[in-house]
């Protein structure tokens, strides 16, 4: 029986198009609707801003890229955008949500690998990525590359919006009692508190002591509609294990690791990272926040699907520990089972995963 209050699922997301509460300037992509999200398509033209901003309450979107942008561009045979600089990309999709329905962006995936900071903005906005209910405008993406110049082109996908009526997160009593029967994190002792469930870094090595990599600077570019067409070397540094179990990261400079244990989000609920907690330390373990329904569930085909986390340390070197706990993770329900979950039914690029880079590099 569906539930009244929970993430909407592939089919109401479909049914929001049919509605016209998302409506977009030109056909959706076939695979643009994930089991619990939607992935959210650059437009034509792209603005290089002097500075990151919000539009705040009253304000629209377009009146401030008045103000604060340097120059504007064409993206419909592709544009390279360079690190350090802050562009505004208006979105080929646009929002009328009933009055119950509000929503919540994130990076994709393979965007947090490749260090491509994105926020969603909307007119009145007064907080990033979030969309209240009832919101009637258009949608606007903040794209700042921090290691990687990038080309990306109009209908480029960086990042995806996920929709919800009302309270849908697991208080700490719930995740208890899901752990228990699903397993949720693979662990005897799961940390749950705070209506999240820990999970700690893996620094032991896979194949050839392997622990993570880290970002190149003065790389090649990027392409993020190319699956499989750059070189690894070219752009990481792998990091092995030496015996000592740790790792320093250096400030400002990018990592890829692993989470110690498993996730598993059974089909009837999503989950999504806390991308940055200073109890456990002064860096971010993750931009890509989102994990659909199926993500290392059995049933599709992801057995043993470690989380892959995009780290950064803030103004100070910071040691990490195997086993040290670097983020939680805050399961919300669904309101009803998707027609498709991540993993086998998709193809996803990321089921059944360990330590992996996005699906741009020859691995």
């Amino acid at each position: 029986m569906s539930r009244r209050t929970g993430i909407l699922p592939d089919r109401a997301i479909a049914a929001l198009f049919d509605e016209g509460a998302i409506r977009a300037h030109r056909d959706l992509d076939a695979d643009q609707i994930q089991p619990a999200s939607l992935d959210l398509r650059l437009g034509e033209v792209a603005y290089r801003v002097r500075a990151s901003f919000l539009p705040g309450s009253g304000h629209k979107v377009a009146d401030k890229l008045d103000r604060f942008k340097l120059h504007e561009f064409d993206l419909s045979q592709g544009a390279v955008l360079e690190t350090g600089c802050v562009y505004i990309v208006p979105l080929l999709e646009a929002l009328q949500l009933p009055a119950a329905v509000e929503a919540s962006a994130n990076p994709k995936s393979s965007t947090g690998r490749l260090d491509i900071f994105t926020r969603l903005i909307a007119d009145d906005s007064r907080a990033f990525d979030q969309i209240p209910a009832g919101y009637h405008g258009p949608l606007f993406v903040e794209v700042s590359p921090s290691t990687f110049p990038v080309i990306v082109r109009t209908g480029s996908r960086l990042s995806q919006i996920r929709f919800r009526r009302g309270d849908t997160t697991l208080s700490d009593k719930e995740l208890t009692k899901l752990h228990e029967e699903q397993t949720l994190v693979a662990t005897r002792q799961p940390d749950i508190r705070s209506n999240g469930i820990g999970l700690s870094i893996d620094l032991s090595g896979e194949k050839d002591r392997l622990v993570g990599y880290r970002g190149k600077r003065h790389t090649g570019v990027i392409d993020v509609d190319r699956a499989g067409a750059h070189a690894l070397l070219d752009f990481w540094e792998p990091i092995h294990d030496r015996g000592a179990g740790d790792i320093v990261l250096d400030p400002n400079e990018f990592y890829i690791l692993a989470s110690r244990e498993a996730v598993h989000v059974p089909p009837l609920f999503a989950a999504e990272m806390v991308p940055f907690d200073p109890l456990v330390g002064e860096f971010r373990v993750h931009y890509a926040g989102f994990f659909d329904p199926g993500f290392g569930h059995v049933g599709a085909g992801g057995a043993g699907s470690r989380a892959v986390l995009e780290v950064r340390s803030h103004e100070v070197p910071f040691i990490l520990e195997h086993g040290q706990l670097v983020g939680r993770l805050v399961y919300e329900h669904l309101l009803d089972r998707p027609d498709r979950l991540y993993g086998a039914d998709l193809k996803s690029n990321y089921q059944s995963q360990g330590l992996k880079l996005s699906k741009h590099f020859v691995q």
